[in-house]
């Protein structure tokens, strides 16, 4: 059986959410984007902060993340983020670019905010343009609060089921620091960095520079190893909020908590990831696929990512069909070192395939793994330490009937 690792010295607030950490707060409206849901939030920060982000790699990145881009430039602080679901403001030319600036505008001169201190997100239909008299009336009526996180989170939803959030407390400097994150993304998940955004904060006092470097490390695994259906959006955005009102000494990795804090950043980043796979279009299923024994872990990275985004074996889970045959099929083309007389394969407790050799297995106990909320498949390639997961779900009718009316 493969390896259990336990994360130790971190609290996970289960009500926590991403105004947890001191000095957030938020807010979400209607403003007739959408047809009742939120369709715009807020999300502000006591005092400017440090700032890290990942994005798209897709060709066609939307004009929010390009105005983000340039906030986040400036001097490398943000105070606010405005998002907005219903339509992404993506491949709009100049009407997209000047509609996200305003955007921008309204939000710094609503809460008395620099303009290059104000983040822009959007999300829904792509080539659709904003309707900014929405927007315009919906930030007056943005009020945002301590208790602002549901209303936050739900406005930045499309075809989510729920709403994603997650929070961790731990000790820095004998002080307390939080982490708290919110999340959407349904289909369209494949992030090369689905329309997938996320959204975190923490109190911790640390430069935007080391921010970045630990976000940009922690996203290959975590949002990166992850997929739904294969497709990359044009707005992905992972952006990171630090204020430092916990009063913390600045964290670097010389910092005698540096991994705790590292630890609680990853966890946030994975409880994320997870629930944006779990709530996969028209997913039942979480799939978990664990490889170690690879050459390298970016070796297993790309195997794990290879089998949880193979149709074959999504579908494959949907029917509770224990046949291993379709996790070979993904792994016998992925990029990998690969020994076929050494892999073995594992679903749940029970070994499918080892050395080569197909193994006696119960299809009944089988099923019984297959048809649990979350599924576990390990692969074992046994040549090297490398080790990785990914995550995904399973594919049903339903994913094709509502990306069958996405529009309507």
């Amino acid at each position: 059986m493969l390896k259990v690792k336990e994360s130790i010295g971190l609290l996970k607030i289960n009500e926590g959410s991403v105004t947890s950490p001191a000095g957030f707060t938020a807010d979400g409206v209607h403003t007739g984007l959408r047809y009742a849901k939120k369709d715009l939030g807020v999300l502000i920060s006591e005092v400017p902060a440090s700032c890290a982000a990942v994005y798209t790699q897709s060709h066609f990145q939307a004009a929010p993340l390009k105005i983000t881009q340039e906030s986040i430039g400036m001097d490398h602080k943000l105070q606010a983020l405005i998002v907005n679901s219903a339509i992404a403001n993506a491949c709009t030319g100049e009407q997209g670019l000047k509609d996200a600036y305003e955007m921008r505008a309204l939000c710094a001169n609503s809460f008395g905010l620099k303009e290059e201190h104000v983040a822009v997100a959007s999300t829904g239909v792509i080539g659709e343009y904003l309707k900014m008299d929405c927007i315009r009336n919906g930030v007056e009526d943005i009020s945002p609060s301590k208790d602002g996180s549901p209303a936050f989170q739900e406005a930045i939803l499309t075809t989510d089921t729920v709403t994603k959030k997650t929070c961790y407390e731990m000790m820095i400097d004998g002080k307390k620091v939080t982490i708290g994150g919110c999340a959407k993304g349904s289909g369209m998940i494949h992030p090369n960095m689905a329309t997938m955004l996320a959204f975190v904060t923490t109190d911790a006092a640390i430069e935007s520079s080391v921010l970045q470097q630990a976000l940009s490390e922690l996203t290959d695994v975590s949002f990166n190893q992850i997929t739904v259906d294969g497709e990359t959006s044009t707005n992905d955005m992972v952006l990171v909020m630090a204020n430092g009102l916990a009063s913390n000494e600045p964290l670097t990795s010389e910092h005698e908590d540096w991994d705790i804090f590292k630890q609680g950043l990853k966890l946030v980043c994975e409880d994320l990831a997870k629930s944006i796979a779990r709530d996969g279009e028209g997913a039942t299923k979480l799939i978990e696929v664990t490889v170690e024994g690879a050459a390298t872990d970016e070796e297993a990275r790309i195997t794990a990512k290879k089998v949880v985004g193979s149709s074959l074996v999504k579908t494959a889970v949907y029917g509770a069909d224990a046949n291993w045959g379709r996790i070979i099929g993904a792994i016998g083309h992925s990029s990998a070192e690969v020994n076929p007389d050494k892999i073995g394969i594992f679903l749940g407790d029970q070994c499918l395939y080892h050395n080569g050799q197909p193994q006696n297995f119960s299809e009944d106990k089988a099923k019984e793994v297959l048809e649990k909320n979350t599924v576990n498949i390990y692969i074992d390639l046994r040549i090297g330490n490398g080790e990785g997961k990914a995550w995904g779900c399973d594919l049903t009718y339903d994913y094709v009937k509502i990306n069958a009316s996405y529009r309507t």
